[in-house]
This record gives C-alpha cells, structure tokens and sequence, in this order.
C-alpha cells in the first residue's frame, strides 16, 4: 500500500491477529513540539492503533457479546487493524521504521460484556483526543493532517456507537459536547499506561 492510499483513506483488511511482541519500544506519546517530524507523528498514532487493534482482537475472541454489539465490535477491529496496517505501510514509504508494538494486559476488561464495553469506550475517546492532539504538529504536512483527520473520524463514530450500545445518554455518553477536547502527551500516557506490561526504550 503507497502513502497516497492513507491520504486517499484506503485502507486494505489485514488478518484478524495482531502480532504483539515484546520488542524494544518506543513510546512516541506526544505533545506539540515534542515531535521530530512527521513519522514521529504517525509512530504516535500508530502506537495507540496498536493497543486498540489488540484489545479488540482479544475481546471479540472472549466471546462477550451477541447480536448488533458483537457485530459492531468485529468491524471496529477491523477498522483498528486497518489503521495498523496503513500507517505501519505509510511510515515505511516515508523512509521510517515503525516503532514495535508493545506487550499489554488488559486486565478485568474482558470479566464481561459490561467492562468490555466500557473499556472500548474509554480506549475509543481517548484515541479521538489524541489525534486531535497531535494535530498541530502535522500543520506543515497537510497531506498526513487529512488522513490524520479521517482516522479521527473514524474513531469518533466508533465512541458514539459503543456509546449508544450501552444505552449512555446522548450528551455527555454517546457524544461528548459540542466540541471535542485534545489530550496532552501525559494525560493520553497516565490513560494508556495500566495496559502496558513493559516496554523498553531503543
């Protein structure tokens, strides 16, 4: 896949298994000025994909839900292994290499349909308010801040959808206000971090 197909938002299904390995990491968690240049940016994004695309995948194998939620959920991973896939192709085209995926834990998110639930909710929102983010670093690379902006949606639509599987009510559940609120490096790090066992920085 060519980096013009991640601007396009195209993005080829890859298998359902993502292969998370204990490799050196590096944690690209972020905040404006901390980036070095776009594939630092998409190392970010790419490690949060990471962390939903394997959180899906384990949760959806759990065998928790039924019917419309159970459907949903296996195409939000999907969409999740998508995003892998087409931003670890894209950092490659630019000339990087794709930070490692890290080893998690996940804990009680999979005890039952409610906790995995709520937990794709807050893994979901917390992807939207970290691309909205990282944002400004990519002003000087419009190409990557549409495609950026396109996985955002995606993400957004994901929230509101397992929102509204739960029943939460429309303002404050399923939609978050009338404007979205961009998390910082450490507050998206402090939200991410009780689902990293261990990583290790190259």
């Amino acid at each position: 896949m060519k980096r013009r197909d991640l601007i396009r938002g195209a993005a080829t299904v890859i298998p359902a298994t993502v292969a998370l390995q204990m490799l050196g990491a590096k944690w690209a968690f972020a905040q404006e000025g901390d980036f070095d240049g776009p594939i630092d940016v998409l190392n970010y994004a790419l490690t949060l994909e990471y962390l939903e695309a394997e959180f899906y995948r384990q949760g959806n194998a759990a065998d928790l839900l039924e019917g419309k939620a159970a459907d949903y959920l296996r195409t939000v991973q999907t969409d999740e292994e998508a995003h892998v896939m087409v931003i670890t192709d894209t950092i490659g085209q630019l000339g990087g290499d794709p930070v490692p995926a890290p080893e998690v834990d996940f804990g009680q998110a999979f005890a039952s349909q409610d906790s995995y639930l709520e937990t794709a909710f807050t893994f979901e929102n917390l992807g939207v308010q970290a691309y909205l983010g990282a944002a400004p670093s990519l002003f000087a690379e419009k190409e990557l801040l549409v495609a950026a902006a396109s996985i955002f949606g995606v993400e957004a639509r994901h929230a509101a959808i397992i929102g509204q599987l739960q029943g939460k009510p429309a303002e404050g559940g399923v939609y978050m206000g009338a404007f979205e609120t961009p998390l910082s490096r450490d507050e998206v790090l402090s939200a991410a971090a009780p689902f990293i066992v261990s990583t290790v920085t190259r």
